[in-house]
């Protein structure tokens, strides 16, 4: 009860009313709405630890969807999709726009669940990405319908599966906005079985057909299909039926974008972070360099400055190891072989301003490891814009050109 609790304190009690009141639900005892908010929540949480076990863990997994489309990137999610803007931008509070949307808008939350789905494993591991014409239109007549569902109903050999094809934007650089079209698609595996409790408390094995879910973006000012499924041939051919039935196109593999490269040997020597004073930055630190010797390449040294060091990363690397951050990244002193460095993995903290209500500033730490790792797929999509704009600006990330955003 303790998520439940957090959720219904969180809440605005109007927006619970219309939930408990449209909810259906027989065995809450009667609330007292017109109370004051302390009170009637209070008298909420007992009155929903008292429903049947049904009602009860309706309440619970319809609150775990509300609260996880009420972080920052749930609602952007949302913003994507809602179709009553007007009223959604007036409501105050996160629970509050994503309860009203959850009631109001139900088939637009799924669809903020499938925006948040896949914009969460974008350029992980079960992301691709591949380069078409630009310019072209989604069908989505059911004809063009039909024969996409059909190839995935072959190709995973499963009579069931369900489609569902909508425009949404996405936030790029500057916060300029893209326009794309989301394919969401849901497939039933094939049975598993698994044990579990029945109607009378006895351990048995159950037969289960799991659903699982990819997700499929088109952006029409790029020509840049891109892809969410577990596996690489998934996505390949999720990609191809997409292309054919929806775009009306063939797509080669060759045309599958590249990885994002990033390139750290800057790291190597002192470096003077620059950055836009409009965008509040007090300093950039190196916190941490994992380096490794050319000549022998099963071992790393890793050097990690703490807060409140007095020297500085490249002054501890010369310290500790006698690092020659001005020789070529070499080392002072010793026979025999010179060892040759290079960083393999860094991590550095972006420290900001405080904001106009004082307080301490915030913080983002970017991690970067050669040739094609960064942690700025697991952020929030205001800190991959920033991220990116100075890994780009200090020569870090090294693509040629910024298509949308997409390339990894």
């Amino acid at each position: 009860m303790t998520a439940i609790a957090a959720f219904l304190r969180k809440t605005p009690v109007i927006r619970l009313q219309d939930y408990f009141t449209a909810g259906g639900f027989t065995s809450l005892a009667p609330i007292d709405w017109p109370k004051p908010e302390p009170e009637v929540v209070e008298s909420l949480i007992k009155a929903v630890d008292a429903m049947s076990d049904d009602e009860k863990q309706r309440v619970v997994l319809d609150a775990a969807r509300v609260a996880a489309l009420s972080d920052e990137p749930g609602q952007n999610a949302l913003q994507n999709v809602v179709v009553n803007r007007a009223v959604f931008d007036t409501l105050e509070g996160a629970n509050n726009r994503s309860l009203w949307v959850f009631l109001n808008e139900n088939d637009r939350f799924r669809l903020a669940e499938e925006v948040r789905y896949n914009d969460e494993r974008r350029r992980g591991r079960s992301w691709s990405g591949f380069g078409v014409d630009p310019d072209l239109a989604v069908k989505k007549d059911p004809v063009s319908l039909a024969a996409f569902t059909a190839a995935i109903r072959e190709r995973f050999e499963t009579p069931n599966v369900h489609v569902d094809i909508f425009d949404r934007h996405r936030v790029i650089l500057e916060g300029e906005e893209c326009e794309l079209v989301q394919v969401a698609v849901y497939r039933e595996g094939r049975p598993e079985d698994m044990l579990g409790f029945d109607a009378n408390s006895t351990l048995s094995r159950r037969i289960v057909k799991p659903v699982f879910e990819a997700a499929l973006t088109y952006e029409a000012a790029t020509g840049v299909i891109e892809v969410v499924a577990k596996t690489r041939e998934d996505r390949i051919d999720l990609t191809r039926y997409m292309a054919r039935d929806l775009l009306g196109i063939t797509l080669d593999e060759e045309q599958s974008l590249p990885l994002r490269e990033y390139d750290l040997g800057m790291l190597l020597r002192p470096f003077d972070f620059p950055t836009d004073p409009a965008d509040g930055i007090a300093g950039v630190t190196v916190k941490e360099l994992r380096l490794m010797d050319l000549g022998d390449a099963k071992e790393r040294i890793t050097l990690e400055s703490m807060s409140g060091a007095d020297r500085t990363i490249w002054q501890m690397a010369e310290h500790r190891i006698g690092l020659d951050i001005g020789g070529g990244a070499r080392v002072l002193g010793g026979t025999g072989d010179v060892a040759e460095w290079v960083v393999t993995r860094a991590r550095f903290t972006i420290k900001f301003h405080p904001g106009p209500n004082g307080g301490r500033g915030k913080s983002l730490s970017l991690t970067v490891t050669m040739p094609h790792g960064c942690n700025l797929k697991d952020m929030t999509p205001q800190e991959r814009l920033i991220g990116e704009k100075y890994l780009r600006l200090w020569g870090i990330l090294k693509d040629d050109k910024d298509d949308g955003d997409v390339l990894e």
